[in-house]
């Protein structure tokens, strides 16, 4: 007799055919949900789009992703101005580019009212100098500068205490075509006080332009220069290390203020890394450890370990589990991502200690959240479409080793947690794993380990198509007692003869658990395998800083 029901079924659908009206096509070729425009745009702002994917080029994801948030803006300039902010402001992102873009968009935009919220906003968003030149080189793709341009980023200059001010003209001092010295010119700012006159003058003409009257006033001494200006001066004249590492003791001065002659010198960046910024400590362990500041057990190894595994320090420089991440991924290997073939690049042998501190501060820089005694499954999509692209524009982060990363977060946290990866079983791929079900497999990893050895791990394992239904499957078949699966995904599934929202759905008939799902989505796609009609399931974005906090507060139950 024939099965008539493989072909149709309302509560099994392959994931290539619809099982919902309200469904989208994916970039893979399967059926899954659309997310609204305000979801779309927290993704952007977290994720961005760097290397694209592996269905989408960066530039197709960016145009993608940019008419996101022109509909956002479309809809509620204001509302979308303020997210923007929120989103820069709590240092929940990896980094800034996505929101200084998004705020450069919204600074064109047709409404009066939404130009002046994000002008107004500039200072919120655009915190350091180099922040500043990347949104002098975005607004230009989409406006000139008029009058609102002009006096925004005069007042960006003009809203700073002249000392602070001083700092991000003597280390931030030019990026993207960009520097302070063009920024003032454009923007002419009248000076609030005779100290910012004073600084004005010496970014656009160096000392000897306080010598002179200009249009706004009279001739002005050296000494109306902020301290860290004069100082910066006498270190650029410096000619002996002796000066140098005094004048970084005294004032504080960071590799960037150096001349070039000097960042070879182990005993400069001896005296560097006594007040080392915690981010900068971060970037420079490579160059520090390559110069033979840091060595196998050496007192500056060992403040360099105490340094990064400071929570405090971590907390107040706003560090980002990516930031920490992307160090980690680098220094262990020895050099840089884009050294790897050029002579005479700068290459290291990795120091236990500081990669040991490394894996430590990773799960430091998450926000402390208590563990909520509910049964995890953390289930990382392993397919091939996760080897592409880059979390954050980092080389060589993809999505496949970032969410064995972020997964392990949560690990660190739960008590109890299972861990699997999974791809698809069809079209052959699932037979190879030996284990477990066809195309998924329990891992053996654990938070215990270096955080480097389990990237390896999931980062060596096989790959093929994508079925985000397999974790539920699998649960089921096994009996497997869970309270939240947490897929980790870039939501390109496709493979599957059942879609994950109807997986899910059985698991709990079957199992008689109201078993929710979180999916975290590790691409800035427009798509989740969460339906958002069941308020048991959960769509956050990957590495967004307050995740594991969203995450435990929804397994607990909490709206």
């Amino acid at each position: 007799m024939a099965n008539y029901l493989k072909h149709f079924a309302a509560l099994l659908t392959p994931q290539r055919q619809k099982a919902r009206a309200d469904q989208a096509r994916n970039s893979a070729g399967g059926f899954v949900f659309a997310l609204d425009e305000w979801a779309r745009l927290d993704r952007w702002l977290i994720l961005g789009a760097e290397g694209g994917t592996y269905y989408a080029t960066e530039r197709k994801l960016t145009v993608e992703n940019a008419r996101a948030v022109g509909d956002c803006l479309a809809a509620d300039g204001s509302r979308a101005v303020q997210r923007i902010v929120d989103v820069s402001g709590s240092g929940r992102a990896p980094k800034s580019a996505p929101a200084i873009f998004a705020l450069a968009m919204a600074a064109a935009d047709a409404k009066v009212e939404t130009r002046k919220a994000a002008l107004g906003a500039l200072p919120e968003v655009c915190r350091t100098g180099t922040d500043l030149f990347h949104f002098a080189r975005d607004v230009q793709g989409f406006r000139r500068w008029g009058r609102g341009l002009r006096s925004a980023v005069a007042a960006w200059y003009n809203g700073k205490p002249v000392d602070k001010l001083a700092y991000q003209a003597i280390k931030y001092r030019q990026r993207d075509g960009f520097s302070h010295r063009d920024l003032l010119r454009l923007a002419h700012p009248a000076a609030p006080s005779p100290q910012h006159d004073a600084l004005y003058r010496w970014i656009v003409g160096g000392v000897e332009a306080l010598g002179k009257e200009s249009a706004r006033g009279k001739a002005l001494r050296p000494e109306a220069l902020p301290d860290a200006v004069r100082a910066f001066e006498s270190l650029r004249a410096a000619t002996n290390r002796k000066q140098v590492t005094a004048l970084i003791r005294q004032h504080r001065f960071t590799h960037e203020m150096l001349q070039t002659e000097w960042k070879n010198d182990p005993a400069v960046w001896e005296a560097l890394l006594e007040h080392m910024p915690q981010t900068a400590l971060i970037r420079n362990l490579g160059k520090m450890t390559a110069v033979g500041l840091l060595s196998p057990m050496s007192d500056a190894s060992r403040k360099a370990a105490r340094q990064l595994t400071d929570a405090a320090r971590l907390r107040a420089a706003r560090v980002h589990p990516v930031a920490v991440l992307s160090a980690l991924k680098v220094y262990e290997q020895g050099h840089g991502e884009r050294a790897r073939r050029r002579e005479g690049a700068l290459s290291w042998t990795p120091v236990r200690e500081i990669v040991d501190a490394l894996s430590e501060a990773f799960y430091l820089a998450f926000e402390a959240v208590e563990p909520t005694t509910k049964k995890h499954l953390l289930a990382l999509d392993v397919s091939g479409s996760m080897t592409s692209g880059q979390i954050a524009g980092v080389p060589g982060l993809t999505p496949r080793v970032a969410s064995a990363a972020m997964a392990m977060a949560t690990a660190r946290i739960e008590r109890e947690v299972a861990v699997v990866g999974f791809t698809s079983a069809s079209g052959g791929y699932g037979g190879k794993w030996g284990g477990g079900a066809p195309g998924l497999t329990p891992l053996s990893i654990s938070p215990k380990q270096r955080l480097d050895d389990v990237l390896r791990a999931v980062n060596g394992l096989p790959f093929g198509g994508t079925d985000c239904a397999l974790p539920m499957i699998w649960a089921k078949r096994h009996r497997v007692e869970v309270d939240t699966f947490v897929v980790y995904t870039d939501n390109e599934t496709w493979a599957g003869d059942v879609h994950p929202f109807q997986a899910l759905r059985d698991y709990r008939q079957a199992m008689g658990r109201p078993a929710r799902l979180i999916v975290v989505g590790m691409t800035s796609t427009g798509f989740s395998i969460a339906d958002p009609t069941d308020p048991g399931m959960l769509d956050v974005v990957g590495f967004d800083g307050a995740a594991p906090q969203v995450m435990a507060d929804f397994t607990r139950g909490a709206s």
